[in-house]
């Protein structure tokens, strides 16, 4: 397991009973996770410092409890990277800080390349992966389906210095990738955070047990002839990490390299990493 631990604006306090107890620089959140099966050692609901709870809802969902009057959003650093945090609707708050163990192997090979490296990231969220790589000098482009996803990505890239080296793009993924294939446009790196279920702005359907592994082939088509690195990440339940080593090594067979596979966790203050997903990662060599 690759494990978060340089975190300075975030800390898990706690866990248990199906939540987290997490700092957030100054406020403090109770949301639910998935992976949290065991007993909390204490009622983490009547922690004194709880600024706002997630509540689940039997219907699916759920709504936030303000038991404070917090910001509508703050920021937060991790190394020389900025992000806008906001607790959003089915738990979420714009950021996942687990990923900052892949920010920071992507920006060593990118500063380590010696040479210009263009990325491609594919449902990109709010732009963690692409700000970490446009930071060690990457040039990026960002795609996501979802419009506020990408204005936020945007102003997370502003907030950590970055005035240019991204494009933004509001498409679906898959289209686009079809589109730069067409095109004859090549990326030194693919990163992809794909959904367990999604639709694209059309409508189009995503599953990733289906949609995956002919996803990953597709953008092997947009790979430069001396690729640098192709990143998958998954938070779908029971995807195991051997699932995305296999995928890459069935597509990206012939290719000089090596392929990582491992579970993403962070460290939290009980002394136990909570795990939060699982990486694959090809590096060309």
């Amino acid at each position: 397991m690759k494990i978060a631990t340089e975190w300075q604006d975030y800390k898990i306090i706690a866990t248990g009973d199906g939540y987290k107890l997490e700092r957030w620089k100054d406020v403090v959140l109770l949301r639910p996770d998935p992976q949290v099966i065991w007993k909390a050692k204490t009622d983490l609901f009547s922690y004194p410092s709880v600024d706002a709870v997630y509540h689940r809802s039997e219907k699916g969902g759920g709504e936030w409890e303000f038991r404070r009057k917090i910001p509508d959003e703050w920021t937060v650093s991790y190394r020389s990277l900025r992000f806008k945090i906001k607790p959003m609707g089915f738990k979420h708050t714009g950021l996942f800080p687990e990923q900052a163990v892949n920010w920071d192997k992507m920006a060593s090979l990118i500063q380590n390349a010696g040479r210009p490296i263009k990325v491609l990231n594919l449902f990109a969220y709010t732009g963690g992966a692409t700000v970490a790589c446009a930071k060690a000098g990457a040039e990026v482009v960002h795609v996501d389906a979802a419009k506020g996803m990408v204005e936020r990505a945007g102003e997370n890239a502003r907030l950590s210095g970055i005035e240019s080296g991204i494009r933004y793009i509001i498409d679906d993924c898959k289209k686009f990738v079809q589109r730069e294939i067409r095109r004859g446009n090549k990326y030194d790196a693919v990163i992809m955070d794909p959904p367990s279920y999604g639709r694209g702005p059309g409508g189009e359907m995503w599953k990733i047990e289906e949609s995956l592994y002919p996803f990953v082939q597709l953008c092997t088509q947009v790979l430069s002839e001396d690729p640098l690195f192709f990143l998958i990440n998954s938070y779908t339940t029971g995807l195991q990490p051997m699932v995305l080593h296999n995928i890459l090594k069935l597509c990206l067979a012939g290719r000089p390299g090596q392929i990582d596979a491992y579970e993403v966790g962070i460290a939290t203050e009980e002394g136990i990493p909570l795990p939060c997903g699982a990486g694959g990662m090809y590096i060309h060599g």
